[in-house]
């Protein structure tokens, strides 16, 4: 992966409401809570008053901020209470073995067991974004969609599969529960109050305007968005490059995404994750940022 070179004086990235800083010692503040201190010219223009590669790094707000390092040789500051873990489709439909095969897939669950615990410690809250259809969305979901989970022209949304499974995706049925242990880690986190289910019903979670999740979102002020979930290239990544696009900053868990696609799949991500759409790290070093905080 290509390395971005380390800035050669701080930057101040966005707008007033909404910006970074970026120092020459590899820290990328994204906690949004000082801007670089600004001074006039003569001719009334707005500019840095002191020299940027002089500028003084704002003192880490413990009880606020976290730090995590991430790839790049950088380490992001950001607001705890404007942070979440968002986890895509870890359900019993794309992981489950007597649906399907995907150990990759089933690769991700121990990183997940490990970090929301270590992530609530820190205020952090954990939404699980999954498939989970109303019969009215069964009217409205478009023909590319219902085609491509359909097999032969049979099946698809809201079908009956074999088992105890339940239909397809819909809401309250074992396929769309969340598999293994993950389901009782999200149940323990409801009773706490730190993690959220949210449903979703398209490939993306935030595609279009006012979906659940963007609504919660932007109802708690939450800016900052770690990832992780099934599968890396489909739901996943829709859910990153929308987030991108609105201004959501973007921090992929490398160790805890994964994919059935063919080998590149799952590289693309991780490569323009970290090079375009925000920042890579992985789980041991976000819980041991948060073991420290």
């Amino acid at each position: 992966m290509t390395t971005r070179p380390r800035v050669s004086s701080a930057v101040e990235y966005g707008n007033a409401a909404s910006f970074w800083v970026e120092y020459p010692s590899g820290l990328v503040d994204v906690s949004r809570t000082v801007h670089l201190q600004q001074g006039p010219l003569e001719k009334g223009d707005v500019v840095q008053s002191q020299a940027a590669d002089a500028a003084s790094v704002p003192p880490l707000q413990i009880d606020a901020q976290l730090e995590v390092p991430v790839d790049g040789d950088r380490v992001v500051r950001l607001a705890k209470q404007r942070t979440a873990l968002i986890v895509i489709d870890m359900q019993n439909f794309f992981l489950h073995p007597d649906l399907r095969s995907h150990p990759t897939g089933l690769g991700c669950v121990e990183p997940l067991m490990n970090m929301v615990p270590a992530l609530r410690t820190q205020g952090i809250k954990t939404l699980w974004v999954n498939w989970g259809l109303t019969e009215h969305e069964l009217t409205t979901i478009p023909p590319s969609l219902v085609r491509g989970f359909m097999k032969g022209g049979k099946g698809g949304f809201g079908a009956q599969l074999a088992g105890d499974f339940g239909r397809l995706l819909m809401r309250g049925e074992y396929n769309s529960a969340l598999y293994g242990p993950l389901q009782a880690l999200y149940e323990e986190g409801k009773e706490l109050g730190t993690d959220v289910w949210i449903h979703k019903n398209r490939i993306s979670g935030l595609w279009g305007y006012q979906t659940a999740l963007d609504l919660y979102l932007q109802e708690n002020g939450i800016t900052t968005l770690f990832f992780a979930g099934v599968n890396a290239d489909q739901c996943v990544l829709g859910t990153i490059v929308d987030a991108y696009f609105r201004g959501y900053d973007c921090i992929v868990v490398s160790d805890a995404i994964a994919t059935t696609s063919p080998t590149g799949g799952l590289e693309n991500v991780l490569y323009n994750s970290g090079n375009s759409y925000g920042f890579l790290t992985d789980s041991s070093r976000v819980i041991s940022a948060a073991q420290n905080s």
